[in-house]
């Protein structure tokens, strides 16, 4: 019987205790170190595993301290954005697995050297992966499974929209909210990445980017609350992409794909429409305004597993799903289904719908990707007041 893969989880909040609960889902796996500037945090995630029945995972400060004194195959990080580039780089030059928790870093051109750092380490059969568990929810795989088969004809468009609300205290509670050097960006870079992934997932390589962000609804940060962007991608397919933490109450997050023969829309990680030419039923030259839903038949294809959370507090269905893959790549020495690779297409995305709005002017996605931009420093657009 194989040892059980001996796991590291630095940064011990609310993202860690999800990565915690996932991982217990797996008996081949084994936490046994917790990393954390604040002990006190260590700690109680430590209580919380022992308590579920799981050995106590011995608590460190530092991803070297952990290193030198645990046994450790693969590292989860969990930590504020800022801090992902250098951590990934010790892990992975220890020769560790590593899983990113979103988004990959705040600076493109340094999430450029995990890029470099993975594919090297791949070839010795290390795992480096970035949590976008979006793709594995059932709906994602559904649409995405249709896409690849062709089943939507050429894609035309799509619009990918998260109307989200986040109160000013979201803000308030930590110093690195809302700060560039930390957060990266706001509504588009930490609620919107995973949309964007999605999108791309769906539509392809970008070509150009045509945007414009604001702060609308928020004071005390330097972020945008609000970002729209237009977006060509490589098939000639056009996208609306928007992300705003200003849409009080809080709406949902929706990504609507639209092809020549088929047509999706999932809603809040749900297939609320799918239809494709080749499943037969109603059509008409004047279209069907909505009818001809095939969402149930298509889901059947793709059973879901039920989870029942160890910690009432989370809902790690999508990283339980995304984590059976990473293991599995791990066990199978394969690629996993997110790469570096994936999470710099998405953060240089995010990356040029800032650039542009900065510039107010359309941008092309090899450019920033090439580094063409990399010494502009970005901006908001509106603050409260100048809207007033």
């Amino acid at each position: 019987m194989n040892d059980p893969l001996k796991i590291a989880i630095t940064g011990c909040g609310v993202i860690g205790r999800t990565h915690a609960v996932a991982l217990q889902e797996f008996p081949e796996t084994s936490i046994v170190a917790l990393i954390d500037a604040l002990p006190d945090a260590a700690d109680s995630l430590a209580d919380f595993i022992e308590a579920s029945g799981r050995p106590r995972p011995t608590v460190h400060t530092s991803i070297e301290e952990a290193l030198g004194a645990a046994d450790i195959d693969l590292v989860a990080l969990a930590t504020p954005s800022g801090l992902h580039i250098q951590q990934s780089l010790e892990v992975l030059a220890a020769g560790k697995h590593v899983v990113i928790e979103k988004p990959l870093d705040v600076d493109l051109s340094r999430a450029q050297e995990i890029e470099a750092a993975a594919n090297e380490a791949a070839r010795s059969g290390v795992v480096a992966s970035v949590i976008s568990q979006h793709r594995f929810d059932q709906a994602s795989v559904a649409v995405a499974d249709a896409v690849a088969k062709g089943r939507f004809g050429r894609l035309t468009s799509a619009i990918a929209s998260v109307a989200w609300w986040r109160g000013q205290n979201y803000y308030d509670s930590g110093d690195w909210r809302g700060t560039w050097s930390m957060d990266g960006g706001g509504a588009l870079m930490n609620q919107g990445v995973h949309t964007v992934d999605l999108l791309l997932w769906f539509m392809g390589r970008p070509v150009e980017i045509h945007a414009h962000t604001a702060r609308l609804a928020h004071e005390r940060i330097e972020v945008e609350d609000t970002a729209v962007a237009t977006v060509t991608f490589e098939n000639g397919g056009l996208a609306v992409l928007h992300a705003t933490t200003a849409a009080y109450p809080g709406l949902t997050v929706r990504v609507q794909l639209m092809g020549s023969e088929g047509s999706a829309v999932v809603d809040n990680d749900q297939l609320q429409y799918f239809h494709a030419k080749d499943a037969g039923g109603a059509s008409s030259d004047m279209g069907l305004q909505g009818g001809g839903n095939q969402a149930q038949e298509e889901l059947a294809k793709y059973p879901e597993e039920d989870y029942e959370a160890k910690d009432p507090t989370v809902y790690p269905a999508g990283h339980i799903r995304q984590y059976r893959d990473i293991l599995g790549a791990v066990a199978e020495g394969r690629q996993p289904g997110v790469t570096v690779t994936d999470a710099v297409n998405a953060l240089a995305t995010v990356r040029a719908v800032y650039i542009s709005a900065t510039l107010n002017q359309a941008v092309l996605f090899e450019d920033v990707l090439a580094g063409k931009y990399n010494d502009l420093e970005v901006r908001t657009g509106t603050t409260p007041t100048e809207s007033a």
